[in-house]
């Protein structure tokens, strides 16, 4: 089942996507107010028989959690590939992390998955993509053993780390260089964990203006799922609706010979298998 948010007409709704069919969610309080809720209400999926049905175009589709209740939490470096390009070594001379870097994104990075990202020169000249397959927590906890932590994933959606290079450079944190607004687009959608038989084996891509940047598979990822579950739920409890992105792989544009960056009219791809893609154009 996928699970989206979406502007029809003047109206904020969600509802579950089947095809090319949009079913939305009662507004009348026969269901929850918003996507979020459901997943915070404990994600029961619901019989959609009755529901108002439209065309999937008729729909602006927003993020699936338009405004996430805390900050989107993201692995640094969970790809070799992508640690070696970020060190300037090769993949067999990389240090890898012995445990996940963590770091996260503004609630107010999230934008929607075709949406346009303006770019403010005054803030970034370096603005960097980067795909990343994001799980959405569906049963909160804390201390989740890796075992058991699966149980505890509503489903996934796609996210582009979009990052001001210059700004992460500068800092010692992450943070700033990776909160400039709307500097997450999210979606199209969340496909149910069900609906994924693993997801550590899917296709994952990215392209500008058409031409590929990055092509891997999440079977590459140096920490799973389980293991980044256990690890943040060991210092804090995880919460319904928790947005965590997995790391992106290699090819992004800072790590090329000479540096690529994104500039106005560029339109960034970011394609997982089975999950859909974004489509985002950056603008002034």
């Amino acid at each position: 089942m996928q699970f989206a948010s979406m502007r029809v007409g003047q109206s904020e709704r969600w509802g579950v996507v089947d095809g090319s069919t949009v079913y939305l969610a009662p507004g009348d309080g026969a269901a929850p107010a918003s996507l979020r809720a459901l997943i915070e209400a404990g994600g029961d999926l619901p019989d959609t028989a009755d529901w108002e049905h439209i065309p999937l175009a008729d729909c602006e589709l927003r993020a699936p959690i338009p405004e996430p209740r805390r900050n989107v939490m993201c692995l640094g470096l969970n790809y070799a590939d992508h640690a070696a390009e970020s060190q300037g070594t090769t993949p067999d001379q990389v240090e890898l992390p012995r445990s996940p870097v963590v770091f996260t994104k503004a609630t107010t990075t999230v934008t929607g998955p075709y949406a346009d990202i303006p770019v403010d020169s005054r803030v970034t000249r370096r603005l960097d993509w980067e795909v990343e397959l994001a799980f959405v927590i569906g049963r909160g906890g804390r201390f989740i053993a890796r075992s058991e932590a699966m149980q505890h994933v509503f489903g996934y959606t796609i996210v582009n780390d979009l990052s001001a290079r210059e700004r992460q450079k500068h800092h010692k944190q992450f943070f700033l260089g990776k909160s400039m607004d709307a500097s997450c687009p999210m979606g199209p959608w969340i496909t149910t964990a069900d609906a994924v038989p693993d997801p550590h084996a899917l296709a994952i891509s990215s392209t500008v203006n058409g031409d590929v940047k990055q092509d891997s598979s999440t079977r590459n990822l140096i920490f799973d799922i389980p293991r980044i579950i256990e690890e943040l739920s060991t210092v804090m409890t995880l919460l319904p609706g928790d947005i965590i992105a997995t790391g992106t792989p290699a090819g992004v544009g800072f790590a090329r010979t000479p540096p690529e960056y994104l500039h106005t009219g560029d339109v960034v791809e970011c394609h997982i298998e089975g999950l859909g893609a974004l489509r985002n154009t950056i603008s002034e």
